[in-house]
């Protein structure tokens, strides 16, 4: 698995943080950080859920 993210139409809602923190990040800076782009299989559930509550579609994940 891939993930990455549309830095251009990205909110920092933190939205993926609250399901997935393991993988997202936001800071205080305002911006959000992937910690692992290519995540372990155990994360995986995780990180589709967190891209699917992105309440902008930023977050894309190739399996």
């Amino acid at each position: 698995m891939k993930v990455s993210v549309d830095y251009d139409v990205c909110a920092s809602t933190g939205a993926c943080m609250q399901v997935c923190p393991e993988v997202f990040e936001v800071r205080s800076d305002g911006y959000l950080y992937v910690l692992q782009d290519e995540p372990p299989a155990e994360l995986h559930d995780k990180v589709r859920q967190a891209a699917d509550m992105c309440p902008t579609a930023a977050i894309s994940v190739e399996d």
